[in-house]
């Protein structure tokens, strides 16, 4: 008797109940699109090397995770509505929404090339115009509904997501290009145009997290996963540009063609420089200053730059034939590889015992 009542709590007390899945609900993290970004970057990667049964089965997990978190966004909107509301007038929260669209294209082009592609065309309209949408939106919540709080202290890694979004937008255009070449001159200055306002948005963020450093400093808990996307936002250029040198002649493509030609190697030696810097920062917060080492969902947006490394150290060897960048790049996706494998242990060991997966760390401190 005693026994079948312990049993009992223990169900109870590990039993997911509505009221805890409504309450994870409403912390679930603007940027968790970052999953489907990671996981769907490492797949074209791994495609790009030949390994398709593992691309394949990542592309699958990646338009999983989409379809969930795109019902769980519909639903946290509707139910919990103020809470988005305040997200979206965070500064150091607001801009993660722009993995919506980063994932979206990132999805779109890794279906290119299978029985599904056609949806990519699609996918691309979707991302196009939530990135329009978003793109002037989230600015003006951020800097028209102020809290008290000066903004630049608030800066952060996040932000160079606003870039990555607008490049994921590049290169899913460039991609589905040869499904609708009808279009070729549309696409052409669309492309062009959303590398250029990528590129430029990466310029002035990156001024603005500068300044963020030398007049408030960072310390090391505030030193987290989503910095990485500076890295990852010079790799997605790179592998947008080496698309749109790649692009059949319009002449948009024609008038831009070299100039970006030259740029891309540039951002890719820069991405390469910067690696090492946030290895050395991943040291100083987690090992001198002893950071826990735990799963939130901010981690994801550490793997896509590193799956998006190698990505564009592939694409720019084969277009510029730099063999060795195709080598550095198939290396790198091997640490891509194992860097989701860890994260994505570290997700399923949390859903198992029930530690709220789906809730950033600064909202399950908060809540508890």
């Amino acid at each position: 008797m005693n026994g079948n009542s312990h049993n009992g709590t223990v169900t109870a007390a590990t039993r997911p109940s509505p009221h805890r899945l409504d309450h994870a609900l409403a912390g679930l993290s603007p940027g968790y699109f970052a999953l489907v970004m990671a996981t769907g970057i490492v797949g074209i990667g791994l495609d790009a090397v030949g390994v398709v049964w593992a691309a394949a089965l990542l592309k699958v997990i990646a338009l999983v995770a989409y379809v969930v978190l795109a019902v769980l966004y519909i639903v946290r909107w509707f139910r919990h509505r103020a809470q988005v509301r305040h997200d979206l007038r965070d500064p150091e929260r607001t801009f993660g929404y722009f993995t919506i669209v980063a994932g979206t294209g990132v999805l779109a082009t890794g279906l290119l090339g299978t029985r599904f592609e056609q949806v990519s065309i699609g996918l691309v309209v979707v991302a196009a115009a939530i990135w329009i949408v978003l793109g002037y939106v989230l600015p003006w919540q951020v800097l028209m509904s102020r809290d008290g709080e000066p903004i630049l202290a608030r800066t952060n890694g996040t932000w160079f997501v606003w870039s990555v979004a607008s490049q994921s937008v590049a290169v899913a255009l460039a991609g589905i290009l040869p499904l609708v070449p009808q279009f070729s001159h549309l696409i052409g200055i669309l492309t062009v145009m959303t590398w250029s306002v990528g590129t430029l948005l990466y310029a002035g963020i990156a001024v603005l997290v500068t300044l963020r450093f030398v007049h408030h400093g960072v310390t090391p808990q505030q030193f987290e996963p989503p910095y990485w996307v500076a890295m990852g936002a010079l790799a997605i250029s790179v592998v947008a540009g080496t698309g749109i040198v790649d692009m059949p002649s319009t002449p948009m493509i024609d008038a831009s063609r070299s100039l970006i030609g030259s740029t891309v190697v540039i951002f890719w030696c820069f991405a390469a420089w910067l690696i090492p810097m946030f290895a050395g920062a991943g040291i100083w917060r987690h090992v001198v200053h002893r950071v826990p080492l735990r799963y939130t969902p901010a981690l994801w947006s550490m793997v896509f730059p590193l799956g998006m490394f190698a990505v564009a150290s592939i694409r720019l060897g084969r277009v510029d034939r730099i063999p060795a960048l195709e080598v550095a790049g198939t290396v790198f996706l091997g640490v891509a590889v194992l860097a989701w494998l860890l994260v994505a242990v570290g997700f399923g060991v949390n859903l198992v015992r029930g530690e709220r997966p789906l809730v950033t760390q600064e909202d399950a401190d908060v809540r508890s």
